[in-house]
């Protein structure tokens, strides 16, 4: 059994958990990351695989190296959804996805593949699945990761104070 994060028992992680798992929000996330698993599975099994074969052999292997991260990052966000999926239908307790073998792993930074080398049909998935996954890490650490009593980050107010220690203020 995982160790489960230590504020997954108050009571207000668990009614966030179970908030967000009923909401529209979750319906409408739910929704996009699994069509765009399926679109993504369809374009690499289709389309995706002719636009490779016409690639350079640098494009080529660029190519692979960023259909992999693509697939990585969409099962990732597809797990974190299921799981989400499994709270609100009552499969799962809130508690228990609050374990850290259900967080959304950061993701490992390669090197930057020129997009111009790439084909567009990849590329778009790519940066949809970019802008998911963020959006998905976003709520992950809203929901699991910070606690109740966080204030937002105030980067300007911040920003003064440190001023105003420089100069004595």
């Amino acid at each position: 059994m995982t160790e489960v994060n230590a504020l997954a028992d108050t009571p207000w992680r668990a009614g966030v958990i179970q908030d967000f798992a009923r909401s529209e929000l979750f319906d409408r996330t739910f929704e996009e990351g699994m069509q765009l698993v399926e679109e993504t599975a369809a374009y690499l099994d289709g389309a995706g695989r002719h636009d490779s074969k016409i690639l350079s052999r640098n494009a080529a292997l660029a190519y692979a190296s960023e259909s992999m991260r693509l697939t990585t990052r969409l099962m990732q966000v597809a797990s974190w959804l299921l799981v989400q999926r499994a709270v609100r239908e009552g499969e799962m307790p809130p508690e228990t996805a609050c374990a850290d073998n259900y967080r959304l792993a950061e993701e490992a930074m390669g090197a930057a593949v020129p997009v111009e080398d790439l084909p567009f049909g990849l590329t778009n998935l790519l940066h949809r699945s970019e802008r998911l996954y963020e959006r998905v890490r976003h709520l992950d650490r809203r929901m699991y990761v910070e606690s109740p009593n966080e204030e937002a980050p105030r980067p300007v107010q911040a920003h003064f104070d440190r001023l105003a220690a420089a100069f004595g203020g």
